[in-house]
């Protein structure tokens, strides 16, 4: 009957919209070997974009089929990321964070500083930070910025008064023969991530300022994570032993929270820009964004509102949140 020739074509289509939607329904169930899982869930948003090329297919081929198993990466799509779409954002607030990666072959870094602090970040943290540019910093910033601290990498700039301020050690020692693929100014023996308190009108406010390890393409190893899973399970460690009900992490993660090397710190505070913000807020690369690597995470506090700031002269876009108590 011709009534059926449409659900015998594209059966090769149909297969494949089935397995996207399994990709997307069950990737924590990929193998991590060689970082495939880690890789997949640092781009699942993007395998959305496969749904309408196979939706092109299933009309060339008129393959009733094909459309049907549309439906499963749609629907599972749409539960993972359709809340993304929408504008959670809310009035209000009582301070606003700001975090950058300002990148160590920052040419400018005076203009960069410069925008930031016409940004009206109450806590400024910058991450990748060169011994050569943290003086710049300081000089722009100050007038803005009383207080502020500097740990290797990493500081935090703040209007308001710091304390109890202390690296973290989220740097792996020995990364075995990898360690030449390191870029030459992410030292081992640096210091990369910090821990202060901020006195508020409402009390203290634990903030973390991290810069995690890079992650690699490698022909002999595929998605190389290693150094980046140490740092993201010192940090997570470190806000698990953290006392005070309130805390902010702001830094480059080098990674996005769907990536499951961060369940341990994601499972304990909550995205800013996926609880009140519009959109997916990718970071990186500035040029053609693609991932949002850098992040604004709370816990005992609330988001109000999320966004990315306009570029500057480093490769990541900054990121913005206005918190509330």
């Amino acid at each position: 009957m011709t009534w059926i020739a449409p659900w015998k074509r594209g059966p090769v289509l149909a297969a494949l919209a089935l397995l996207l939607g399994l990709v997307l329904l069950l990737h924590a169930w990929i193998p991590n070997t060689g970082g495939v899982g880690s890789l997949v869930e640092n781009l699942l948003p993007w395998l959305g974009v496969c749904v309408p090329v196979l939706l092109a297919g299933a009309w060339w081929r008129r393959s009733a089929s094909a459309a049907l198993a549309l439906v499963l990466p749609v629907t599972v799509w749409l539960s993972l990321f359709g809340g993304l779409l929408q504008d959670k954002s809310h009035p209000g607030g009582d301070l606003t964070a700001v975090s950058h990666n300002v990148s160590a072959g920052n040419d400018d870094p005076s203009g960069t500083a410069r925008q930031l602090a016409d940004s009206g970040a109450d806590l400024l943290a910058l991450e990748e930070l060169t011994p050569q540019a943290t003086g710049t910093y300081e000089k722009v910033l100050a007038k803005a910025y009383p207080y502020r601290t500097v740990q290797g990498t990493v500081g935090l700039w703040s209007r308001l008064p710091l304390s109890d301020t202390r690296p973290v050690d989220v740097v792996r020692d020995d990364v075995g023969p990898l360690a030449r693929t390191r870029p030459v100014d992410h030292a081992q023996d640096e210091v990369r991530a910090l821990r202060t308190t901020v006195a508020t009108d409402h009390g203290p406010l634990a903030v973390y300022v991290a810069h995690l390890g890079s992650v690699r393409v490698l022909p002999s190893s595929g998605f190389w994570t290693v150094s980046r899973d140490f740092g993201a399970r010192a940090l997570a460690k470190a806000v698990a032993a953290e006392r005070n009900e309130r805390v902010v992490v702001l830094g480059d993660l080098n990674g996005t929270t769907d990536d499951r090397a961060f369940r341990a710190l994601t499972s304990r505070l909550s995205s800013a820009q996926e609880t009140a913000g519009n959109g997916f807020g990718l970071t990186w690369p500035a040029s053609f964004p693609i991932a949002r690597i850098d992040q604004i995470l709370v816990r005992g506090v609330r988001a109000r509102s999320a966004w990315v700031l306009p570029g500057t002269g480093s490769d990541h876009l900054p990121v913005a949140a206005r918190i509330s108590w």
